[in-house]
């Protein structure tokens, strides 16, 4: 009998989050404490396309969608397996309410899907499917994510994939911002409280939300893993994994279920 897996959200750092200490075995202890998924579904700040885009279905390179970084970076490789059947299954569960799907199977994993996946699942055994952010609109990401919820129950491990707090333009202190720390308590209350009504309305409920994401492709992920939890019922189960910050931003990541 397949396990009904978790849905996360995640801060996918930038390519050096390899070099880092820390972070790296965070997500590996994380991702050893999950049961062993059939498969990854991953949503990335990375990718907006609508309508709404299926990535790779086969094993194709990587998009290193970064500049200015030193070249090992760009030799990195991630050949995890493609999909197919989980395209289908997502195809099969849009296709009810008529939500239209477009096949973009040259398009690979970006950093927002690899970064984090070649701590989690170093082997690269796991297939995986990248979808687009189809919208920014938080209740619609939402609503995407409840349709996507079932996949859970086949062993699909949903993964919404951006960063708590993200304004890199705004970063010129040293240690951590107050407009960061200050977004990342209140989304800290807000997770705890399911008050999921501020969460959809963060850019005016919370301190400084302008300021941690004056563009809000980075937060928008994690509407889709809401949804997920909240059509299982389990939002009640939201737990902080991974806490603290990088380079002056929150590195929150969450987990239901």
């Amino acid at each position: 009998m397949t396990t009904r897996m978790p849905a996360l959200y995640l801060s996918h750092g930038a390519p050096p989050l390899a070099d880092d200490p820390v972070w790296p075995g965070e997500l590996a202890a994380w991702s050893a404490d999950l049961p062993r998924p059939t498969a990854v579904l991953m949503v990335s700040a990375h990718w907006e396309e609508a309508p709404l885009a299926l990535g790779a279905t086969r094993t194709v390179p990587l998009v290193y969608d970064f500049w200015g970084f030193p070249e090992h970076y760009y030799r990195v490789r991630y050949p995890a397996p493609g999909a197919p059947e989980l395209a289908e299954a997502v195809r099969k569960l849009l296709r009810a309410p008529g939500t239209p799907v477009q096949d973009m199977p040259d398009r690979g994993l970006d950093h927002g899907a690899y970064v984090p996946l070649v701590e989690m699942y170093p082997g690269a055994d796991v297939p995986v499917l990248q979808v687009s952010l189809p919208t920014l609109d938080p209740g619609r990401l939402m609503e995407l994510g409840r349709r996507l919820a079932p996949l859970r129950d086949e062993g699909v491990l949903i993964v919404g994939s951006g960063f708590f707090t993200h304004n890199l333009a705004a970063l010129r202190q040293e240690g951590v911002p107050g407009w960061s720390a200050e977004f990342d308590e209140w989304g800290r209350h807000a997770l705890a409280e399911r008050d999921v009504d501020a969460l959809l309305d963060f850019r005016h409920a919370s301190p400084a939300g302008e300021l941690a994401h004056p563009r809000t492709e980075h937060f928008a992920p994690l509407f889709v893993t809401l949804g997920a939890a909240d059509a299982a019922g389990d939002l009640d189960t939201a737990r902080s994994v991974v806490d603290g910050f990088w380079l002056g931003l929150a590195k929150r990541s969450v987990q239901f279920g």
